[in-house]
């Protein structure tokens, strides 16, 4: 009743291979770049009828097709709500996050919108797997350092202070001394921004620690760079 089920046929079958042999090399990606406005057209009560394409689309051997997925993701995840992400969206999330860079970074530009979607209980499952961004298939790609401490800075309101000193502490400490001075940078705010979550959440102890290892990391490093890093801390602080 929304879509003519002709129309709604023809979109579907842009997935298949043999389109792309006859008719264009990109379809595919086509589809994949269209999939959201389709998605909401229809409407959540009607994602069984995409449900086999997106995931056709999120396995596709081009990574293009699946680079166009996971920046797009986040706004699939907001047309189905909570229970179809958690279902259909999240497994799929977890295989772009093993993906190339070129299709981890669409994940990493909009992991905080992602991840406030989720329950509590399912976002904490993530907590580990944020240092696995540090890690990319070339080191000189300094830009997804740089991208994830920004989205650090925006995710650290969806986690209780204990988890941040856990988990995300380590990743801003790696960062503050990263070989690329853009990425230092907006690693000096994250770690400021972890320190005003602290106070602000009442966990003045959990603060005292980290800055005492900011004191002994920095301050007191043999390297003229560590020692800087404290004073450009101070700066932003």
């Amino acid at each position: 009743d929304i879509i003519p089920q002709p129309l709604l046929d023809q979109y579907l079958s842009m997935t298949d291979p043999a389109r792309a042999q006859t008719v264009d090399t990109e379809i595919a990606k086509h589809c994949a770049y269209s999939l959201p406005g389709v998605a909401l057209t229809l409407g959540r009560q009607n994602w069984h009828c995409l449900k086999d394409t997106y995931e056709t689309l999120a396995s596709d051997v081009q990574w293009k097709v699946r680079r166009t997925l996971a920046f797009s993701i986040h706004e699939l995840a907001v047309i189905l709500g909570d229970q179809l992400t958690a279902a259909d969206l999240v497994p799929i999330f977890n295989g772009f996050l093993k993906d190339l860079d070129e299709v981890r970074i669409g994940v990493l530009k909009h992991l905080y919108d992602f991840l406030k979607l989720l329950h509590a209980d399912k976002r904490r499952e993530y907590l580990y797997q944020l240092q696995e961004f540090v890690v990319t298939d070339n080191s000189r790609n300094w830009r997804f350092r740089y991208e994830l401490a920004e989205q650090l800075i925006l995710i650290l309101e969806l986690y209780n202070p204990n988890d941040v000193y856990d988990y995300l502490r380590h990743i801003a400490l790696t960062l503050c001394s990263d070989k690329v001075s853009e990425v230092r940078w907006i690693s000096f705010k994250l770690v400021v921004a972890i320190l005003q979550k602290f106070y602000a959440n009442s966990a003045s102890a959990l603060g005292l620690n980290f800055i005492n290892e900011l004191v002994v990391r920095f301050r007191h490093c043999s390297k003229w760079v560590g020692r800087q890093a404290f004073a450009f801390i101070c700066q932003v602080g």
